[in-house]
């Protein structure tokens, strides 16, 4: 039976930041085969335990938010979780748990809404990286990669092949001018015309 101390222990420490970017070949198969069941029991309503406490709740969020993006990769099942994710997540930021947290756990509990197709979810993700972890400013330029993008689509266009949406026009064009790295760069680019010149 797997400990919520363990996911967390597995995805900060054993894959951490190079893994969670670049995963390496069979990182999707270990996760699937090692918390694929535990998913399973979060998809169906369970592990309401693990949300209970500070220490807990981020292996829930970890769980439901980030796993199932690698352990079934490009299909629909990706997203399935998300719901529950930032409902949990949610209650974590509103009981101010994340303060709680390490900074490098703290962006685990800002994602779900990052990952959000909500304006509302992308404007409030973006405020808690600038507000609660304004060091992170690699982690505040994504936020707001994704916010640019449902702002101008209202969802993620990179998602529609695996929930089966037709791609629009427009969608289609972003898609082949770079998609989300070029909002990324474009941001980037802003950022420089906008520092001070010494």
């Amino acid at each position: 039976m797997t400990h919520p101390q363990e996911i967390i222990d597995f995805w900060l420490d054993e894959v951490g930041p190079k893994g969670w970017f670049e995963p390496p070949e069979g990182l999707d198969d270990d996760i699937r085969e090692r918390f694929g069941g535990r998913w399973k029991e979060a998809s169906e309503g369970g592990l309401g335990l693990w949300l209970t406490t500070p220490q807990e709740s981020p292996a829930y969020l970890i769980l439901t938010d980030q796993f199932p993006r690698n352990m079934f990769r490009g299909e629909a099942r990706a997203f399935a979780t998300d719901q529950n994710a930032r409902a949990a997540a949610k209650v974590m930021i509103s009981r101010e748990w994340d303060l709680r947290l390490e900074a490098r756990a703290r962006p685990f509990v800002y994602l779900p809404l990052e990952h959000s197709e909500n304006i509302v979810d992308q404007d409030r993700a973006v405020a808690l990286f600038a507000e609660r972890l304004p060091e992170d400013t690699q982690s505040l330029l994504h936020a707001r990669a994704h916010r640019e993008i449902i702002r101008r689509f209202g969802r993620f266009p990179f998602r529609n092949a695996a929930l089966a949406r037709r791609t629009t026009e427009a969608e289609q064009r972003f898609l082949d001018e770079g998609g989300y790295g070029a909002i990324v760069r474009a941001l980037q680019a802003e950022q420089g015309d906008a520092a001070p010149s010494a």
